[in-house]
């Protein structure tokens, strides 16, 4: 049966570049719209500038152009960094439109009619130079807690502390410099608290959709109970929806002065982007996706790609708002991780915050990165780290040695003294090939968003096809009298398994597979697990090449081009009133470009900050405890590991089996060199953390951690791994 899928991914703000971080989600949603189309179904795929608020505004005001002009052109600039990494939108609009301003009063005249609005006057810090209300982020001052200086006005970069702007020491303003005075203002509130809403939420947060997929992802599914909490209790708080002029955004129907804060009217960029596209192409229903009764009736999705850091706007905040404006709710949240580049956040001065345009500008090909990322994601909203020197290695290895190599090796052959004309195929190897396909496993990994899998599964496949290239040596045959009718039948085959590797490599891929269809001459690939070869005296293209490897040179200039070159250190303080005027200098200058995140960011932070000093303790509950799986587990080979000092690698049997029902154990480097014999510990029974991430370390995959025993206070105590009692299997919890 057709699917009929909405997809759509997480706004950027239209006040910055688009960075390597962003690329991860957008990236995933991309290959998984890729995949649903080589399979048939349809999917209009969406997105938009998130355009609204202070630091637009600001920014634009900073710059001498009108916000409209700003976002204009960033618009530009988002959409070409975008489509240089193959993320093929259907449309791009912004959240600045006529179709996004008549959904936003739509759904707040249906929420206000529905007793869920709110009006309360509130006391908030007010800049007596700018004369505007200033957002927790656009004030500074001294954190109340551990008294660090030049801090925001949420939280403490410094501590962590989370806290009240109005507990600030010192505070100032970010945009004027100026001291702030409390002044009272009426603002809008959606009743999020609501127990209507609370019912409505724990419910959708923990149910599947109409297709029996989960609608969270189990990690975000368990974040939702920790913020709605039991069964009985009501964690939620109201959501402040208004603010006040000079504010770039939509006023409020019926409320002068007043406008949507940008998380209104943010999301609800996606239906506008879809009905810009539907007004745009025709024939679309765009109700069919939206209204909640249409959209049961007709079976269509609307799949949401996010990073975790907005996950509470996506699944309490949006879908609340809009069940009770009577529109359907997302079908299904696919939650990302951040980026960690080398192993640490992403930074200026180590020229690892990287923007796509000087990817793009470096001349490295975008789908390095997209194999990269692919390899690197597995349907859950852990972190992607990229490693560079990894991603080296990987792209040559599987792409340049692997993929590619067997065209490069073969197609010469066939040109050369068949006339570009294909012969038959092995049997054999056919038979062989269409065994390892295996029963849909890698149209079950995509579906999934098991990308990393999906791409185990296809390099070896990969390995097959090349072993059968390394045993019939065809570079030899084409020297041997007689053995023409071999050559033939060698590099066909080979290039039909060449053919079925671009086939699953093409949601990754696609400018790499559009370049295999045009060599091959075929149609453009549609999804199948079933072998067909090209047909007997099927003409090919002279092969042309279509990969290049990748060089650490390119690699450390595009980190040079990143690098913060500007950076350097202020000088000392003549007196008091200098360094107050550069903390408001250093503080405006943040606030016009909107400093290292998004005002949406801030305000998660915020709301989670907020959570999490409410619910602190030196405790843990037992949904904490139960989230780390021990297992006992049985050491069956232990090993020195060359070159390093304090690492001993080991492999753990946990009662885990492969596909042929044999043991499968799990591989671990454990730090304990300095206190054990490898020898000492094979056959010993452990305990191990099962479900931490693997972790690419210099000597191979690590799959887990042993848990040992030390004293901090004293490094000469030595190290005690733990054993379990007598009778303890391999593969029981540890409870």
């Amino acid at each position: 049966m057709t699917r009929s899928i909405l997809v759509t991914n997480a706004l950027p703000y239209a006040n910055g570049d688009i960075h390597l971080g962003h690329l991860v989600g957008y990236i995933q949603a991309d290959i998984w719209v890729r995949y649903q189309r080589m399979r048939g179904n349809q999917v209009h795929y969406v997105c938009a500038d998130d355009t609204h608020g202070t630091p637009v505004m600001l920014r634009a005001e900073k710059e001498g152009i009108s916000p409209e002009a700003l976002i204009e052109r960033v618009h530009g600039e988002h959409l070409r960094d975008f489509t240089g990494f193959g993320v093929a939108f259907d449309h791009y609009h912004s959240t600045h439109s006529p179709e996004n301003r008549a959904y936003a009063e739509d759904i707040y005249t249906k929420l206000k009619a529905a007793d869920l609005i709110d009006i309360r006057a509130i006391e908030q810090y007010f800049d007596p130079v700018k004369e505007m209300f200033l957002p927790d982020r656009f004030i500074k001052g001294e954190c109340p807690k551990c008294g660090a200086a030049d801090q925001y006005g949420d939280n403490c970069e410094a501590c962590g502390a989370a806290y009240a702007p109005t507990e600030l020491k010192n505070p100032f303003s970010a945009v004027s410099g100026a001291k702030p005075v409390l002044k009272t203002s009426e603002h809008f509130f959606f009743r999020l608290s609501d127990e209507r809403a609370v019912a409505f939420l724990r419910d959708w947060t923990r149910g599947n959709n109409a297709a029996g997929t989960r609608r969270l992802q189990a990690e975000a599914a368990n974040k939702m109970k920790e913020w709605l909490g039991d069964e009985g209790e009501n964690k939620l708080s109201d959501w402040d929806i208004s603010r006040d002029a000079p504010y770039f955004g939509f006023e409020i129907p019926g409320a002068p002065g007043k406008y949507f804060y940008v998380w209104l009217d943010a999301p609800i960029g996606y239906l506008a982007s879809f009905r810009h596209l539907a007004e745009k192409r025709g024939g679309i229903m765009v109700e069919d996706y939206t209204d909640a009764a249409r959209a049961e009736a007709t079976g269509t999705e609307m799949v949401h790609f996010i990073g975790k850091d907005i996950l509470y706007f996506h699944a309490l905040f949006w879908p609340a708002m809009l069940h009770f404006a009577g529109y359907r709710a997302p079908t299904q949240l696919c939650v990302n991780g951040f980026l960690t580049v080398d192993g640490a956040k992403m930074s200026k001065s180590r020229g690892t915050f990287i923007t796509a345009q000087s990817y793009l500008a470096q001349g490295l090909n975008p789908e390095y990165l997209r194999y990269y990322f692919a390899t690197k994601s597995n349907g859950t909203m852990e972190d992607v780290d990229l490693n560079l020197d990894d991603m080296i290695a990987k792209v040559n290895a599987d792409l340049v040695g692997k993929f590619v190599n067997i065209a490069s090796r073969c197609a010469g052959f066939i040109v050369k003294r068949f006339d570009g004309k294909l012969g038959n195929v092995d049997p054999d190897m056919a038979g062989e090939f269409s065994a390892a396909l295996g029963a849909g496993v890698i149209a079950k990994a995509f579906e999934e968003r098991d990308f990393s899998r999906a791409l185990r599964e296809i390099m070896r496949l990969a390995d097959i096809a090349n072993q059968y290239v390394n045993d019939h040596k065809p570079w030899e045959l084409a020297k041997q009298e007689g053995a023409e009718a071999e050559l033939h039948t060698a590099c066909t085959t080979a290039l039909n398994l060449f053919r079925d590797l671009a086939l699953y490599l093409k949601p990754v891929l696609p400018a790499l597979a559009a370049k295999v269809e045009d060599f091959l001459a075929i149609e453009p690939l549609v999804w199948t697990e079933v072998w067909q070869a090209l047909p007997q005296g099927h003409v090919i293209k002279p092969y042309q090449h279509m990969m290049t490897r990748v060089e650490r040179k390119q690699i450390d200039a595009l980190l040079e081009a990143n690098r913060d070159s500007l950076a350097a250190p202020a000088p000392a303080a003549a007196n008091d009133t200098d360094h107050q005027n550069r903390k408001s200098a250093k503080g405006a200058k943040a606030a016009a470009d909107g400093g290292a995140h998004s005002e949406q960011r801030h305000a998660a932070k915020q709301q989670h900050a907020a959570q999490d000093k409410e619910t602190a303790s030196t405790t843990i509950s037992i949904d904490d405890f139960v989230k780390v799986d021990l297992r006992i587990a049985k050491i069956v080979n232990a090993e020195h590991v060359e070159g390093a000092d304090k690492l001993i690698r080991l492999q753990l049997d946990i009662g885990e089996t492969d596909e042929a029902g044999q043991p499968k154990p799990r591989q671990v480097f454990a730090g304990i060199k300095s206190a054990y014999d490898p020898a000492t510990l094979v056959g010993r029974m452990t305990v191990m953390v099962a479900n931490l991430a693997p972790r690419k370390m210099k000597f191979g995959m690590s799959e887990g951690m042993v848990l040992a025993a030390s004293d901090d206070a004293d490094k000469s105590s030595g190290i005690y791994i733990l054993s379990p009692d007598s009778g303890a299997q391999p593969g029981m919890r540890v409870k």
